[in-house]
């Protein structure tokens, strides 16, 4: 006999239930099978937002109940397969949500709910900017500041999250800057030749200051970041990732190589690259737009191109974490790049376990009470180290 889908009614009983920490093994099984649908989760997420139950409680009267309820229940009935996907959207595609969710909200805020979160804090860690005499200059993402040359000239310019390199600067030689930005940040370059570079957490390039008339473009890259390439036919660029080089002429491609990491992935949205390993030059593979190119580094005898989406692997750009059949223990490592944590996970028979998840923005310990919710684990914050059983 097949059970009986839950009302809405029901529903918000069981979150508050779950909440509060008085929900039967059964009634917990119901509500875990509702959340288990993307849409329903998404749904659960405004829900319990702090910001969004304020918001509703203060134009409380204003809500048309019956418009509320066929929307809802519209929205609830159009998905009846199960799947194991986690997906948190910006915006919704409804506007509002049924009265007994806003009771059980602003019940659940009044009576501190979201005040009894565990505590976590970020270690305050910054970004850096070495210059070619060795000196390290620390960057305030909030201001602005100048950039020297060992003669004291402008070579280029900061502003927030951003450094551009001016064209004019008169080098003889190849002068190198090294930025590094920590895990928990991300940041972009504008170098001298009109290239724009982002670079995400954990992540470091070298690069020279000014490019030189004759030579290659070449830059050093460890860590993530999303190149979009100035064309110049009369000098390539290449981005060195220790074990493998990338050669374009002008394109729009994201690079990951942590060293850290197996593999090195290179994905191209436009233009077309060259992939070679710095060890054997004819061991290449030339990519097209939409392809990424892997190279693991305990099989070192070929480069492997397979076609992608490529916006799930650029989506970082736009703080966005995007995960498409990637294991739990390797979304716990994009975890601790994106949010500057140590997460240590006991759980083994979910370490292996392959999920597609969309996080938009979102702050850890929501993205730890989903799994918690959905997967049955249990996590504990102290400081900036996790513990997942």
């Amino acid at each position: 006999m097949t059970p009986k889908t839950p009302s809405n009614y029901q529903i918000a009983q069981l979150i508050y239930k779950s909440i509060a920490k008085i929900i039967s093994s059964e009634e917990k099984e119901i509500l875990d099978n509702w959340l288990s649908h993307e849409d329903n989760l998404a749904l659960y997420n405004k829900i319990t937002d702090k910001k969004n139950i304020q918001d509703k409680l203060a134009i409380y009267e204003q809500i048309e109940t019956e418009k509320v309820y066929a929307k809802l229940e519209n929205k609830l009935n159009k998905n009846n397969k199960k799947v194991k996907t986690l997906k948190l959207l910006k915006v919704f595609k409804y506007a509002s949500i049924i009265i007994v969710f806003l009771g059980l909200g602003g019940y659940m805020y009044q009576n501190g709910y979201f005040s009894k979160n565990e505590s976590f804090s970020v270690p305050n860690e910054q970004i850096t900017l070495q210059l070619e005499n060795g000196t390290i200059k620390v960057i305030n993402e909030d201001g602005t500041s100048q950039v020297l040359d060992a003669k004291g000239n402008v070579i280029g310019t900061q502003s927030g999250t951003q450094i551009a390199y001016s064209n004019d600067a008169f080098e003889e030689t190849l002068v190198y800057n090294t930025l590094t930005v920590p895990y928990g940040k991300r940041f972009e370059i504008l170098l001298s030749d009109g290239t724009h570079v982002h670079l995400n957490a954990g992540t470091s390039l070298k690069y020279p200051v000014k490019f030189l008339k004759g030579e290659n473009r070449q830059v050093f890259l460890k860590g993530e970041a999303f190149f979009n390439v100035s064309k110049d036919a009369k000098h390539p660029f290449i981005v060195n990732s220790d074990v493998l080089n990338v050669q374009v002429l002008g394109t729009q491609f994201n690079i990951s190589s942590y060293p850290e990491d197996i593999e090195t992935d290179v994905v191209l949205v436009e233009g077309s690259v060259n992939l070679y390993t710095t060890k054997d030059s004819n061991n290449n593979a030339l990519l097209k737009p939409g392809f990424k190119g892997t190279y693991n580094k305990n099989n070192t005898n070929n480069i492997t191109t397979n076609p992608v989406i490529t916006s799930i692997y650029t989506s970082w750009i736009d703080g966005e974490l995007v995960f498409r059949n990637i294991t739990f223990e390797n979304i716990l490592k994009k975890m601790e790049r994106h949010y500057n944590v140590d997460i240590t996970n006991n759980n083994i028979v979910l370490a292996n376990e392959k999920f597609n998840a969309s996080f938009r923005n979102e702050p850890i310990e929501k993205i730890l009470e989903y799994f918690k919710i959905t997967y049955n684990i249990n996590y504990t914050i102290n400081n900036n180290k996790i513990l997942i059983n």
